[in-house]
């Protein structure tokens, strides 16, 4: 899996929230042995990064002002 790089560059919240988001996901995916982990190439973090930016899963910061959530 390749991550588009245009959604990097078009992403206007906080760099750092979704950096954590996309580390901590990557870690419960390592950690689950999901499947979906061979699908991707064994790229974890390009998988996590991509649930991430695509609102597959959901994030929230401890402040409620910054919180994002996936619909």
């Amino acid at each position: 899996m390749i991550f588009p790089l245009e959604k990097l560059i078009e992403y206007k919240s906080n760099m750092y929230e979704i950096t954590c988001a996309a580390s901590r996901r990557a870690y419960q995916l390592s950690m689950l042995q999901d499947e979906r982990i061979e699908e991707s190439d064994g790229k974890v973090v390009s998988l996590a990064a991509a649930q991430v930016f695509s609102r597959e899963i959901e994030f929230r910061s401890g402040d409620p002002a910054l919180s994002e959530r996936a619909e």
